[in-house]
């Protein structure tokens, strides 16, 4: 599955160039001196164009951390929506930056808001990026790691398509459902079909279920190539089931699920067992 230009377009919004104020444009372009001396000559901070769309998340879209914190501090709202759902932290998760993200949870960004048909949340924006930090703030911030949107499925569906292997695994370490469906297809499918050997024994790692049929019936297997290292990789893991004790980790962390990493801080095991669960060690 690939994100399409008309659907991505729905994300990141960047609003229409016929009605955006001088706000907006100094907000979008970085120009922090300006932006303070049209908020002090009395702009409001929360104009909206036909879209929705505010100077902040114009800020938001384009990584503009220094604007973002001029609009916040004399008020623009954090959570206000665009015409197609997406909330300021929706759109600095989409630019990857780290920076607008961090100041809005700050002024109460909401990390879960509700879905829509055209807006992913926060975190599945972070997952299409491909940025890990981004990615790890939204998880301990509390984003679901299970959202699911009626295009891309679950954050590690959208995260595993993209080939972004650092915020998949962030995702599971966090215990995200490895084998979660998004249209008959798991993860695994995913990387197999890009022949991404690495993804691939990451997911299997976790628990990624080999034998995994599609709505065609198809394997993981099936969609690779006879011969390639991805059909090797595949065909080894087939052929040798993990053993007992990488079977009982990854029990233990599909019962514990989310709360895996909070629950073993509390628990009094050796430094090395607890990197083994982690799946740091």
């Amino acid at each position: 599955m690939e994100v399409t230009a008309a659907r991505r377009s729905f994300l990141c919004d960047i609003g229409s160039w016929a009605d955006r104020t001088a706000l907006h444009e100094a907000a979008s372009q970085g120009r922090a001196l300006q932006l303070k001396q049209l908020i002090e000559s009395g702009a409001s901070v929360n104009m909206v164009t036909v879209d929705n769309i505010t100077p902040l998340h114009e800020a938001c879209i384009q990584a503009r951390p220094n604007c973002a914190r001029l609009l916040l501090e004399a008020g623009a709202q954090v959570d206000i929506r665009t015409i197609h759902g997406s909330t300021p932290l929706c759109n600095a998760c989409a630019a990857g930056s780290l920076e607008c993200a961090q100041l809005l949870l700050e002024y109460g960004a909401t990390v879960n808001p509700s879905l829509t048909a055209l807006t992913a949340s926060p975190l599945h924006e972070a997952c299409i990026q491909g940025n890990a930090e981004v990615v790890r703030l939204m998880i301990t911030s509390g984003a679901k790691l299970e959202a699911f949107d009626v295009h891309f499925g679950p954050p590690l569906h959208i995260a595993s398509v993209k080939g972004h292997v650092e915020c998949v695994k962030e995702l599971l370490i966090a215990g995200a459902n490895v084998n979660s469906v998004n249209f008959h297809e798991t993860s695994l499918h995913h990387a197999a079909r890009a022949h991404m050997v690495d993804m691939i024994e990451l997911l299997v790692e976790f628990g990624a279920n080999v034998y995994a049929s599609d709505s065609l019936g198809k394997k993981p297997l099936d969609y690779t190539t006879p011969a390639s290292p991805s059909y090797a990789c595949l065909q080894f893991y087939e052929s040798n089931p993990l053993n007992l004790q990488q079977l009982c980790r990854i029990v233990l962390r599909r019962m514990l699920g989310t709360k895996a990493s909070e629950v073993m801080d509390q628990l009094n095991i050796s430094r090395r067992i607890y990197d083994y669960l982690q799946f740091s060690g």
